[in-house]
């Protein structure tokens, strides 16, 4: 039986998607997210500095991770990580 991902999941896999740049579609279909949620993870990821928004031609719009976007990553896997093996003692 499959669970729901966390929000930290989420924004993990995003970050993951986006390390060497992405459109959004790309991030909507590797995630396996709804439009409605694509636009509210990059909005929060936008604004606190993740990810940035890079306009590469008209329409083209690129984002990719920041240097603490990768922080965050790191941050995000080591947590999994203890989670992951912690789950396992259930």
């Amino acid at each position: 039986m499959s669970r729901r991902r966390s929000n930290i999941e989420i924004i993990g896999d995003m970050l993951r998607v986006g390390e060497n740049g992405a459109g959004k579609t790309e991030i909507m279909y590797s995630v396996n997210m709804s439009y409605s949620q694509i636009q509210k993870y990059l909005g929060f990821l936008i604004k606190h500095g993740f990810i940035d928004r890079l306009e590469a031609g008209n329409p083209m719009v690129t984002y990719r991770v920041t240097e603490s976007g990768m922080s965050l990553l790191r941050s995000i896997d080591t947590v999994l990580e203890v989670l992951e093996f912690e789950e396992a003692d259930f």
